[in-house]
């Protein structure tokens, strides 16, 4: 009986993370998705959220925005255009996007740039 979980977390660009755990939880277009060991195949489309795994007793937090995730085999792969670690966020990532948020032409781009601020602003108060 398998106990942990593989998971790759992967850009255009990179890889960002990749590693064992006991657990993730991945930020699905319509909710959070906890994916334990052993859980039936799926694909799901991703919104903008936090991708979150255990490491050394901590929960370690990636922002993922949109992209897709498979899970099989005790494998999760999330492909995603952006994804970025807790600690590499940073006050100009958040004033950035404040400010395009302020320039956005459209209510669907400002809604997106929301929910991508909110998570920054998240994942720069617990890193």
């Amino acid at each position: 009986m398998a106990t942990n979980i593989q998971f790759t977390v992967i850009t255009p660009e990179r890889e960002v993370v990749a590693g064992q755990t006991d657990a993730v939880t991945i930020p699905a277009f319509d909710g959070e998705l906890g994916v334990l060991p052993r859980r039936a195949p799926l694909m799901c489309e991703l919104g903008i959220g936090q991708f979150r795994y255990r490491k050394d007793g901590r929960t370690q937090r990636v922002l993922i925005e949109g992209g897709f995730a498979q899970v099989y085999a005790n494998t999760v792969t999330v492909l995603t255009p952006t994804a970025v670690v807790a600690e590499d966020v940073t006050d100009a990532m958040i004033e950035e996007t404040r400010q395009a948020i302020d320039a956005a032409e459209s209510g669907e781009r400002r809604t997106k740039l929301g929910r991508r601020l909110g998570v920054l602003r998240g994942l720069k108060n617990v890193s």
